[in-house]
Order: C-alpha cells, then structure tokens, then sequence
C-alpha cells in the first residue's frame, strides 16, 4: 500500500513538472511572437528553438533517471571543476558572448549556452557529496569564492545569488551550525552592499527600484512597462494573445520579464493558479528529500533542486512585482533560454528516481 501511495505521489510529481514545462513552452510562444517576426520574419522563431531545447530536456531527463547515483557522487569533485572552467570559457576572445554588457553566453553551433544554469547541476551536486560527510565552514567560503569571483567579472548578480542561496541552504540542511556562518553570512551582506554601490549599472537598477519615475526612458522604461502589463491584467486578463505590452514594448518579453505578458493575459486569477502548480512543484520534491535519510548525499541532492526552483522563481516573481530591483534572472520551466530548462530537467530525472526509492 505504501509502495503503491508513492507512486503515485511520483506520478502526480512528473505530470506538475511537466505541466510547467508545457505552459513554459505555450507562453514563449506567446510572448515572442512580435520579437521572434520583427528579427526574424516569422511569428515562431523562438518558439521552435524552446521545443528543440524541450526534446533535448527530455533527454536530459531520462538521462538523469537512469545514470547510478553512485557515479553522480563519484564525479561531484571533477563536475564542479568542469563547471567552473564553463563559467571561464565566456571570457575566450571569440568563443564568448557578450550581450548587453554582459559575458554570460557561448555558442554552441548555432545556438547560445549559458555555463551558469549548468553549473548550478555541479554545485549541487558537489555540496550534496561534500556536506553530507562534514560541514566545515572554511572549505565552503573556498568553494563558493571560486564562483563569486568569476560571477561578478562576467557579471551575472542575480546568478550569483542563487548560487549563494542553494550553498547556504544545503549547509543548513546538512545540519551546519548556524551560529558559525552568522558572521560570515554578515559579512557577505556587507560586501555584496559595497559592490551594488560601487557598480554604476546596479546602482542603477537600485536607484530605478525606489524611484521609478526618475527616468522613464530609460533605466526606469522596463520595471513601468512591466507594471503596466500587470495592472492591465486585472482579475481575469486581456484574453490569450491580447497583450500589449509583448509588442516591443518590454524588454527581454519572452525570457526574464515572461510573468508579466503571463498575468496581463491571464489576469490576477490565471497567474495565481501557475503559482500553485508551483508550489505543487517545490512541495513534491521537498517530500521526497524528508523520505531520503537525513544528511545523505541523496537528500542533499533533491533539497539542492527544490531550494534551486524555490530561490529562482521567487527572485524572478519578486523583481517583476517591484519588491526588489530587476536582477536579470529568468523564471524556471517558463523563461526562453535552452541552458536552464535542459538543466533543471536532468536534475528532476534524478530527483524522480530518487522518488521512488523506499
């Protein structure tokens, strides 16, 4: 009967999971429809190259469902390396991508990879083995420095503090001392403070958080566009395919900003229901990471997956409803952007045959 209950429980998990991942693929088509023709001549550009990125996903998946656990932690170390060498890669002349100031992307043919949403697999993966067997403060202030460093040359802060949260959190479910990470988590704050001020760009971002008026044109153009799309959307939305504001008008419409054509479409009552199958999502993988044994390398690794969703999708939600500055980041399962959506499928194949363990 148990047996039966649980899978059941893991059933009902993959049809979340991959119901998030079919509204992701319905709303970037939605979304891109007048970027995708205004770049390139057609309405689906972008829409073919999410379902292409969608099958190697699902790839990606079965993958994960089927490699040995014990294989996954015997790699974890020389992972976590392979990925700090794709976070260096950007920075090779000719083989890097800079966007908007930025140095986040490769080519990979003809289509672009961000390292970042890669390595979040390897972190997890590396703290997962490395915390289940001690929770030494020093070694973990190391291995996250590694990436901090290279996250804010590239620089990609919204990254960066995801990679800081799931780090964190996997300490504390690991059993880490609180009391020995408080001044270090003080310090962090303090020094991510200074590096906000000294930056022109984020200070920017700071600056158009708490005063959206004071450049309309520019700095301030996307967070007012944004508000626009969601107060136009009321209870009920404009209708599918109604937006406006997809129209060029919001930056980035099918990717970091894709929430805001969702709830001016959908309304109020439509956006609320996405944010349940959410929290259906992050509450499934939870539950299997309190069935694994506490501590494990196991349920690390869900708990890395869950806080990785959890912490993603609430930046992303948060910045669109103007309760912190705009950070870039993207919303998982629905944002355009093969490298995260390939990502987090492989790492919800493991956590689903990690589901199914007794």
């Amino acid at each position: 009967m148990k047996k039966k209950k649980q899978l059941s429980s893991s059933l009902f998990s993959l049809f979340v999971l991959f119901l998030l991942c079919a509204l992701g693929l319905f709303f970037v088509f939605e979304a891109s429809v007048a970027e995708s023709f205004a770049q390139y001549g057609h309405q689906y550009h972008f829409f073919y190259r999410q379902l292409q990125w969608f099958a190697v996903g699902v790839g990606a998946f079965i993958t994960g469902s089927l490699l040995p656990l014990k294989w996954l932690k015997k790699l974890s170390p020389s992972l976590f390396l392979f990925g700090v060498i794709l976070l260096l890669i950007v920075f090779i002349p000719g083989i890097g991508l800079k966007i908007n100031g930025a140095k986040r992307w490769f080519m990979i043919g003809s289509f672009s990879f961000q390292p970042v949403e890669l390595f979040k697999v390897c972190l997890i993966l590396f703290f997962a083995n490395w915390l289940s067997q001690h929770q030494r403060v020093l070694p973990l202030l190391f291995s996250t420095a590694i990436p901090t460093v290279i996250l804010l040359m590239q620089p990609d802060f919204g990254s960066l503090l995801i990679i800081l949260f799931i780090a964190l959190g996997l300490y504390f479910v690991s059993g880490g001392s609180v009391k020995k990470l408080l001044p270090v988590g003080l310090t962090t704050v303090l020094l991510l403070t200074i590096l906000v001020i000294s930056s022109p760009y984020r200070l920017r971002r700071v600056n158009t958080f708490f005063n959206p008026e004071s450049d309309p044109l520019g700095a301030s153009f996307q967070i007012r566009q944004i508000s626009l799309a969601l107060g136009s959307g009321g209870w009920f939305g404009q209708g599918l395919g109604n937006s406006q504001q997809k129209n060029a008008f919001i930056p980035e419409a099918s990717s970091d900003s894709i929430f805001a054509i969702i709830a001016e479409e959908v309304g109020f009552v439509g956006s609320m229901l996405l944010l349940i199958f959410f929290v259906l999502h992050i509450y499934h993988l939870y539950k299997i990471s309190l069935r694994l044994k506490e501590g494990s390398f196991e349920q690390l690794l869900v708990s890395g997956l869950w806080l990785w969703v959890a912490g993603q999708a609430l930046l992303n939600l948060s910045a669109i409803v103007a309760l912190v500055p705009l950070t870039g980041l993207t919303l998982p399962y629905f944002s355009y952007g093969g490298s995260s959506l390939v990502s987090l499928l492989f790492l919800n194949g493991v956590g689903y045959k990690l589901s199914k363990i007794e």
